[in-house]
């Protein structure tokens, strides 16, 4: 069993484990941090960007993690954690001659869809005077300015993928449930479970008839509005492939949120405009909701929230309609009927409105001050550059960032310098390393596997021992491009056996409680399961013709002897040697067992736990004889 490590990113996880001949890739993210290297793409042409030294994002560049480590094309399945960890899917399944099957839950599929459309919109908007690919070159690009002379493997940045490409990859995507079972090719079963984490999030339970691995990535034990973390079927693990924690342990999410309303309410109040970073799904349905609640405490009635995003409109619908994605609470608000979101009643209101662009309507209904909600979180494409180059000189107004995968102050620097107030205020719902501590004492895994960063300390508070994972044994950790074999070897195989064989079966009881049978058999074996089948009846004798016997039909065939089952005792051996006429009998004790001397025959019987040895001179005749006397202590079957 190994676990090929594709992705150094510990929350947008690659890896590829390969168990009982199958090959199956977990999850496939796309780390985009490097587009932090460029410039912003401007929807408005913009002077002072125009004017900045350095390298524009023009060529749609993301970063694709290293893939060399193995052949793609030889993965049979693809086992998607939640629509985060998918961003990289047509990549996989387009151009590396992938042919298998993707397997996912319908909200990870659908958002996954809005994320990987609106990052394309964002992209293809903005006009491409032209493009540039030769600096990737080694002997250029040492000579650049940093960050890019000290970026790694830059020849594996890829441009963005079109919305043909999005298309192909999800059509090959199979839609799964909690729970269900799914065969793979009759190796292994694979069921995803509920992580607790975003709507659709699965955790996934990789088994044989004897073997569990658990991959549990992405999960959260927070009542928000997913259906709740399954922990119960986590237990009685061999393995446990643990990714996906939250990026900020020592940030607390419920603070975060009361930190994020209470300087919204006070920028507006003042005069100014918030602005939040944010992807078209996620976190913000929980910020609406605060914000649905705190609207009329705070005195906020009156001023407009928008939310701006190409799929704006699709992601307010998805939530409302995957009922049986939520958690209780939303489920029954369903059954009443009411909206399970209360975003739904500020669109009424006209308190939230969603546009799909800044031009067009949003234009004419836009007034100030106000609340955008807007992409993307790394401030370097879509609408929130405008609104960044737009709102940026004024210190009436504030930026809060609510997302934890991108620095901030790298995502602020071509803005500087900055009039605006900025505020960090990171929400992530994933497990943290207390929650993980407790979690792993509760389902026992027998071996922990995790990415190194989670053995040590954040580099940067390398005294905080509590912001690491302990376990015992000791967590097996990897790291990118590294191949590791797994800690746990398969011991059993599951054999079928043919009803008219198992009736022909006899079994002797060698021990109380224990019996056993000899079998004569052949293996049959297709699709990964195994069966007994009877063995060729051997050929019927035909007139004038020499008898066969059974094993001339079967190749390379031995007839099989009896196995001899039981225990000698001494005592009664010799009382019945005695009987045969056997006289001048001598037992010796030996470290082993007995030794019996029968002198006057001059033969020697070693009597052992596992063996027993007649030695006498040339003498077939009593070798015979005395192995009988020897064979009615024992068992044969």
């Amino acid at each position: 069993m190994k676990l090929y490590c594709l992705s150094g990113h510990p929350t947008l996880p690659c890896n590829v484990l390969k168990f009982k001949s199958t090959t199956i890739m977990l999850d496939c993210g796309l780390d985009m941090t490097s587009t932090l290297n460029f410039l912003p793409l401007p929807l408005v042409q913009s002077p002072r960007l125009s004017n900045l030294p350095g390298w524009s994002l023009k060529d749609g560049n993301v970063f694709l993690d290293k893939t060399e480590l193995i052949d793609l094309s030889t993965v049979d399945v693809i086992l998607i954690s939640n629509y985060h960890c998918m961003m990289a899917l047509p990549y996989v399944t387009e151009h590396t001659g992938f042919t298998g099957t993707v397997y996912a839950t319908e909200p990870t599929v659908q958002i996954g869809r809005l994320l990987m459309e609106e990052l394309v919109n964002f992209i293809e908007r903005v006009p491409k005077a032209q493009s540039a690919s030769l600096w990737k070159n080694k002997d250029i690009q040492r000579l650049l300015p940093s960050p890019l002379k000290d970026a790694v493997d830059v020849s594996t940045w890829r441009r963005c993928y079109t919305m043909q490409e999005v298309n192909s990859a999800l059509s090959k995507i199979q839609l799964v449930g909690y729970s269900q079972k799914i065969e793979l090719f009759g190796a292994v079963q694979v069921t995803p479970l509920s992580s607790g984490y975003a709507l659709g999030s699965s955790n996934w339970i990789i088994q044989s008839h004897y073997e569990k691995v658990s991959y549990v990535s992405g999960s959260s034990l927070l009542t928000t509005h997913p259906q709740p973390m399954d922990q119960a079927s986590l237990k009685n693990s061999d393995v446990l492939v643990l990714t996906g924690l939250t990026q900020i342990p020592t940030a607390n999410p419920d603070g975060m949120v009361g930190e994020f309303c209470s300087n919204l309410a006070l920028t507006v109040r003042n005069g100014g405009n918030v602005l939040v970073p944010c992807y078209p799904s996620g976190v913000i349905y929980d910020l609406l909701e605060c914000l649905y609640q705190y609207i009329d405490s705070a005195g906020l009635s009156s001023i407009p929230f928008y939310f701006i995003s190409p799929v704006a409109n699709s992601s307010l619908e998805f939530s409302q309609i995957f009922a049986e994605w939520l958690c209780h609470n939303k489920q029954t608000k369903v059954y009443l009927p009411e909206p399970p979101f209360p975003h739904a009643e500020l669109i009424q209101t006209n308190k939230l409105k969603h546009y799909p662009s800044i031009h067009g309507d949003f234009s004419n209904d836009f007034r100030q001050p106000c609340v955008v909600f807007t992409g993307h979180p790394s401030l370097r494409f879509g609408d929130v550059v405008h609104f960044m180059e737009l709102w940026g000189k004024s210190s009436l107004n504030t930026v809060i960032f609510t997302e934890p995968d991108f620095s901030y102050l790298e995502a602020l620097a071509p803005y500087q310098p900055l009039a605006m107030k900025c505020i960090y205020c990171p929400i992530d719902t994933r497990l943290n390393f207390i929650q993980v501590s407790k979690l792993l004492k509760e389902v026992q895994p027998l071996h922990v596997v995790c990415p190194e960063q989670y053995t040590q300390p954040p580099p940067a508070q390398s005294h905080r021992t509590d912001l690491m994972i302990d376990c015992q044994p000791p967590p097996v950790s990897y790291r990118r491009a590294e191949v590791l074999t797994l800690p746990f070897k398969r011991r059993y195989e599951k054999i079928e056996i043919m009803p008219e064989l198992a009736d022909s079966l006899v079994p002797m009881e060698i021990k109380p409680g224990i019996s056993l049978a000899t079998v004569s058999a052949v293996l049959h074996t297709k699709d990964n399961k195994h069966v007994l089948q009877p063995p060729p009846r051997p050929a019927q004798p035909t007139g004038g013709k020499k008898r066969k016997r059974a094993s001339d039909d079967i190749p390379d065939c031995k007839v099989l002897k009896p196995l001899l089952s039981g225990s000698i005792p001494v005592e009664q051996f010799v009382q019945t040697l005695e009987k045969h006429g056997f006289s001048d009998i001598k037992v010796e004790d030996t470290t082993k067992g007995h030794i019996v001397l029968l002198q006057e025959a001059e033969t020697l019987i070693q009597i052992e736990e596992d063996s027993t040895h007649i030695i006498c001179d040339n003498d077939e005749v009593l070798r015979v004889r005395l192995r009988d006397l020897v064979l009615r202590f024992l068992q044969k079957f």
